[in-house]
């Protein structure tokens, strides 16, 4: 009979660690949570002290049943659940739920930040008592989400009429994505020239190329083609002499082994994975995979951190394997952070991501792990390796040509040590400069003008976000945390509030809604400073120098305050069915616009007689400029709005932007919508006006 319980969170986990502890221990899993707030109601008790309320999750008592049958065996019981808050939480539900507290057993907390025989038995050494910080910075931020989440989704639901709800993090990132798309929309391109002088160099075959930059004594910006025009003049008749050469050497630091954010945008850009993905991948790396010749063990460290520190074992470790495998000039040697700098920035006391083993390399394992698992895995190995190489080294020169009152540079690297380059590049990396320079160049180099090449640019407008930058952004900002960046994109998408077209996010038709309502009622929920700021309280909390239901106290009466204002002011505007002129082709009578998951569509009224339904085109009054129809807004099959011409798909006329019935004065053309003001559709006219002020009301 075995006399130790272990109780983990996944079953993935039971069979590994069984092996490593041996016949004494009988090792059991939780399946996540046990208990959580009631799904019927809001779940906790304002009048008294904001109580939470508690319950077993059904489907749970079974299971629940099966653990006080083994834990009353025990002798101890060992709570292994994942070590961040929400295992700690999960560890206290588990000894409340079996009733562990009460019990004259000894019941103890153990953690691993890796899933390997030497950490799971060294984590039996360093037993020790739940943290109840840890679940009270749980139990606040789960509450705080079931508050937003329970009173003011039923407002959305109100307002647009299907079931849409709100979030804390969720709301927060809209809005970001809500605002990025209108800086596209507003954005006017930005006329620049760029002018390079292509000299030949006495005695050498090869052109060099020398780049633009103003006046001897100050940088210049080239606004217009009359601009390069004075300067290829000025510049026609003078001789161009190398006045500087000055030659270094630049070090190019290995970067930081992965965070879970780091993780999911490398992985989103070189993968394409998507954060759900990376992270689902990676909790099978972390939980055990089948490795021929050793059995099951977990190959990479837990996935959720926020820090870049490696035990002082793995950085012995990797060492040792880099000067056996690369020689002694690639084993890093760059101060690491150190660990006070980086408590300030970090949430959980875990290592970065990486292997558990470093000899364990990708092409040794490569025939136990699925396709998925071993790109994954090869990332990480990677990265992990690369942070305790040594720095790349380049060897640099800068030149200085002057030509008259004008100055042009030239600069260039080149490769002498690739260091951890040799293991991981980025695309930078290996796109390089794309400069070679001439070795023999000098003051004393003679320079003949062979040519001008200049070149017409557009300032660009703000990138859409994909995941990786919208995981950037959200970190950077402090909203939410690595356990949470990838449902939120998830439950975005789920909700249809942004859609995907290649990497790039969306907001669409239903997404704007909610935000439009967000940002008027419940402003401070979706402020980003707001939403770190809560961030910040809750690791307070983690930390113990907070006291969670401080924080619950001070934001619920607001919270109420809100969605009843909210629910006053929405109540006047409540969206009925607008009939439209639209006649049902199957029974006669005027369709009516509905509103749905993906936006606004035509229903008959007749429901349920006539179940006939079609897409809503809504008419803008301008006329096609191709066919002469009437312009409607359509949407891509993802949700992405646009304009295009009611008889399409035969005309295929379609712009992004909001076409006007203002007319171009100077070519007649189609005036489109940017931010508060008019640009000419022909990209040739280019001409730009401010917006009438009936348009600007209207918008």
């Amino acid at each position: 009979m075995a006399k130790n319980l272990v109780i983990v969170e996944s079953p993935a986990k039971v069979k590994t660690i069984k092996k490593f502890l041996g016949s004494n221990y009988e090792v059991m899993a939780s399946n996540g949570h046990v208990r959580d707030l009631p799904k019927s109601q809001l779940g906790f008790d304002a009048e008294h002290n904001y109580e939470p309320k508690y319950i077993t999750i059904r489907g749970k008592g079974e299971l629940l049943a099966a653990l006080r049958k083994a834990a009353k065996k025990a002798d101890k019981i060992y709570l292994a659940t994942d070590p961040d808050r929400e295992g700690e939480a999960i560890s206290w539900h588990l000894l409340k739920a079996l009733n562990l507290d009460n019990n004259d057993k000894k019941v103890k907390r153990i953690t691993f930040n890796e899933i390997t025989k030497n950490a799971v038995r060294e984590s039996l050494k360093n037993a020790r008592d739940i943290d109840m910080d840890l679940v009270d910075a749980q139990q606040a931020r789960r509450m705080l989400d079931r508050m937003v989440g329970y009173r003011i989704s039923p407002v959305l639901w109100a307002k647009v009429k299907r079931g849409l709800s709100a979030g804390r993090v969720q709301s927060a990132a809209l809005k970001l994505i809500c605002d990025r798309e209108a800086e596209i929309d507003a954005f006017l391109p930005q006329e620049y020239w760029t002018l390079d002088a292509v000299l030949k160099v006495r005695g050498e075959k090869k052109p060099l190329i020398a780049h633009y930059y103003g006046k001897k004594d100050k940088k210049a910006e080239i606004g217009s083609v009359e601009e390069i025009e004075a300067i290829k003049k000025e510049l026609s008749d003078t001789a161009f002499s190398v006045e500087d050469v000055k030659k270094g050497e630049k070090k190019k630091k290995p970067p930081l082994p992965f965070t879970t954010s780091t993780l999911q945008q490398e992985a989103s850009k070189t993968l394409n994975f998507s954060t759900q993905k990376t992270m689902r991948i990676a909790q099978q790396l972390y939980e055990g995979v089948d490795i021929k010749g050793e059995g099951t063990v977990g190959v990479i460290t837990y996935l959720r951190t926020d820090s870049t520190r490696v035990a002082k074992e793995a950085e012995v470790s990797a060492a040792e394997y880099i000067r056996e495998n690369y020689g002694e000039d690639y084993v890093g040697s760059e101060t690491k952070p150190s660990a006070a700098k980086e408590a300030k920035k970090i949430q959980d006391a875990h290592e970065a991501i990486r292997p558990t083993d470093i000899a364990r390399t990708p092409v040794l394992i490569k025939e136990s792990l699925s396709r998925d698992q071993l790109r994954l895995y090869t990332l990480i190995w990677r990265r992990f390796a690369a942070s305790q190489m040594a720095s790349a080294r380049y060897d640099t020169t800068q030149v200085k040509i002057d030509a008259g009152e004008h100055r042009f540079n030239v600069s260039a690297s080149k490769l002498v040590f690739d260091g951890f380059m040799s293991v991981y590049m980025t695309d930078e990396d290996e796109k390089g400069d794309g400069n070679v320079l001439l070795n023999d160049l000098s003051t004393a180099s003679v320079l003949t003008l062979d040519s001008f090449d200049a070149k017409q640019h557009f300032t660009q407008p703000p990138a859409h976000f994909t995941e990786a930058s919208l995981v950037r952004t959200l970190e950077e900002l402090g909203i939410g945390r690595p356990s949470t960046y990838a449902p939120t994109i998830t439950t975005l998408l789920g909700r249809r509030y942004i859609a995907k077209e290649n990497k790039n996010i969306f907001v669409t038709e239903l997404g704007e809604a909610v935000n439009k309502i967000m940002k008027s009622s419940f402003s401070s929920i979706i402020d980003k400073d707001f939403t770190a700021n809560m961030e910040i309280l809750l690791d307070n909390v983690e930390e113990g120098s907070v006291n969670w239901r401080t924080i619950i106290e001070n934001f619920y009466p607001d919270l109420e305050e809100a969605v009843k204002i909210a629910e006053k002011e929405l109540e006047k505007i409540e969206v009925r069915d607008e009939e439209s002129d639209v006649v049902c082709e199957e029974c006669g009578r005027k369709m009516v616009i509905k509103y749905g998951p993906h936006g606004k569509f035509l229903a008959c009224p007749g429901f349920p007689e006539c179940r006939n339904t079609k897409p809503y085109l809504e008419k803008i009054g301008v006329t096609c400029p191709k066919c002469g129809g009437e312009l409607v807004i359509r949407k891509t099959k993802k949700g992405r709005r646009f304009y295009g011409c009611e008889n399409g798909p035969e005309c295929d006329f379609m712009t992004w932007q909001r076409p006007t019935t203002v007319k171009c004065e100077k070519c007649g053309g189609l005036m489109l919508e940017k931010g508060n003001k008019l640009q000419c559709m022909d990209p040739e006219c280019g001409n730009i006006i401010e917006k009438p002020e009936k348009i600007a009301e209207a918008g």
